[in-house]
């Protein structure tokens, strides 16, 4: 079964309130035991002429149900796709047990100390890694100074000890061919505020994952719907789960 058939089939149903596409980041809230839940997923967006992929059910997406809206996971128009992690992540049931508060530039300082680490997207705290791990590769879509392209993947994440790797990789499907990629033993990370805290990720050779938890979901819509990058988003947790020992 693939990563997300597997991801999709834990999910249960529940009444969709909102969905916010913005600049940035998109969110999705459902309203779950009372409680107003709300997931977040990178805004993607497909390079092409304007209005090309249009977003099926746009201006009606409140009439679906969230279910409907996570199986847009599987879409190859990126949009579609982001509105689809977003609502995979405000259905994930959660378990809070398992997740400590830590974020992730912390867990890869430890980890990655002295060693071969490989980045998969391009993050914020790049340099106050570098001077830390031993030797530090980007890969990116549009690679810009040292950074390598993408399809350097290959090459180079079979080789480092530790690979970390955006959360947004699931809305574009390349997530399980990187995880193929990475040699046994390496610490693998996926990481940012689009990853979904979900066993099935440990299922398919994560060893950790450094995600959002959303505590105040208007304070989220609010931050998301007027252009905040993810610093600016108020409401928000920032934890690291593990497996099961």
């Amino acid at each position: 079964m693939s990563l997300l058939d597997e991801l999709l089939g834990t999910l249960s149903d529940a009444p969709l309130e909102a969905v916010w596409v913005g600049a940035r980041w998109t969110a999705v809230a459902v309203a779950r035991r009372g409680r107003l839940r709300c997931g977040l997923a990178s805004t993607l967006r497909e390079e092409g002429p304007h209005g090309e992929s249009p977003v099926r059910w746009a201006g009606h997406l409140l009439e679906h149900s969230a279910l409907e809206l996570a199986v847009l996971i599987r879409s190859e128009q990126p949009l579609e796709a982001s509105i689809g992690l977003a609502a995979v992540n405000a259905l994930l049931e959660v378990d809070e047990s398992r997740c400590r508060e830590e974020n992730a530039v912390s867990l890869l300082e430890r980890e990655g100390r002295g060693k071969r680490v490989a980045l998969v997207g391009h993050f914020p705290f790049i340099p106050r890694l570098r001077p830390v791990v031993g030797e530090l590769w980007v890969l990116e879509e549009h690679p810009q100074g040292d950074e390598f392209p993408a399809e350097r993947a290959p090459e180079l994440l079979p080789q480092a000890d530790v690979v970390a790797i955006t959360g947004a990789t699931l809305a574009n499907h390349t997530l399980e061919g990187l995880l193929a990629l990475c040699r046994p033993g390496a610490f693998v990370l996926i990481l940012g505020p689009s990853t979904p805290l979900s066993a099935v990720l440990f299922r398919h050779g994560a060893m950790a994952l450094a995600g959002t938890l959303v505590v105040d979901p208007p304070a989220v819509l609010r931050c998301v719907s007027q252009g905040a990058t993810f610093r600016q988003i108020e409401g928000v947790r920032t934890v690291v789960m593990f497996p099961e020992e």
